[in-house]
């Protein structure tokens, strides 16, 4: 993992780089129009490329691996779910100063999902149950858990600790500290996934759902799909979802307690990294991350 000034390194990414790789490296899209999607998330820079597909580049180290991994794996898992997810058709190579992989993927139409439109909608929790459900049962027979690249890994809840305690300290005068402090214990001593290891989506929360007509109709951004305990995928339940649609999901998803608390951790940790990073500059990030952290600690 890239660490120090690799880490914090951000290349100069605009239209008219964008243009030129595309250009060159796949000369079959040349006389299609780019269009800057805007925001377009903290990882990448995204340009809609004519009416069907879409550019991608990453905008730090962190997420470099996402393009080929997405390529490898996303056409695996798409037969296999009920909701679209976005398919690579080309990944790109480092060129013209710019430094990473970048991919070429087929556009999906679609709205960010939005709390106001599906917060108490008990059909999209229950259909989001059922798209973790069908990723948890997915197993390739050539792939083996033991020898999965360290990129399909997933972090443990455990190697955010000191960030997280860090942060609940940092925010104390705007949420409860002792209440999150509880919540963070809680999750780290809850027993750990006993079972074998499965899919997990990695950055399962609200940004990177889509909908057209306030309905379900993608799901997108699996730079942190990974194998092994699903509990970061139960933080769309704290960035989505009210107290009812919240039981309908997890009814659905069949989750024990212990998951459940580990699930709640990871939302509160996400959250309040997202809070001390961006709210101080992002109202809508301030928003987002403050309801995500407070239903976290509802439960």
């Amino acid at each position: 993992m890239a660490t120090g000034k690799t880490a914090d390194f951000r290349p100069a990414i605009n239209a008219a780089l964008v243009r030129r790789l595309v250009d060159m490296q796949f000369p079959q899209w040349a006389e299609l129009p780019l269009k800057l999607l805007d925001p377009a998330g903290s990882d990448h820079v995204i340009y809609r490329l004519g009416d069907d597909l879409s550019v991608r580049l990453p905008r730090h180290a962190g997420a470099i691996r996402q393009a080929k991994k997405e390529f490898e794996w996303l056409p695996r898992l798409a037969p296999h779910l009920p909701l679209p997810i976005p398919m690579t058709v080309a990944v790109g190579e480092p060129g013209l100063g710019y430094p990473w992989p970048w991919a070429v993927s087929r556009w999906l139409d679609g709205e960010v999902a939005t709390v106001e439109a599906l917060s108490d909608s008990s059909k999209a929790a229950v259909q989001l149950a059922e798209f973790l459900c069908a990723l948890q049962a997915f197993a390739p027979g050539d792939f083996s858990v033991e020898d999965a690249d360290e990129d399909l890994t997933g972090q443990p809840l455990a190697d955010r600790d000191r960030a997280t305690r860090a942060a609940i300290t940092e925010v104390a005068g705007v949420f409860d500290a002792v209440a999150m402090t509880e919540l963070w214990d809680a999750a780290l001593s809850a027993p750990g996934w006993d079972r074998p290891p499965v899919w997990f989506h990695g950055d399962f929360h609200t940004g990177n759902l889509l909908t057209v007509d306030d309905r379900l109709s993608a799901v997108i951004d699996f730079g942190g799909l990974g194998i092994g305990d699903p509990a970061c995928d139960l933080t769309i339940a704290f960035t989505l979802m009210s107290a009812g649609s919240r039981a309908a999901f997890r009814s659905t998803l069949d989750v024990d307690d212990a998951t459940w608390t580990r699930g709640r951790g990871w939302a509160l940790a996400t959250g309040l990294n997202a809070y001390v990073s961006y709210a101080a500059v992002n109202p809508r990030v301030a928003a987002q991350t403050t309801r995500q952290i407070t239903e976290a600690l509802i439960g």
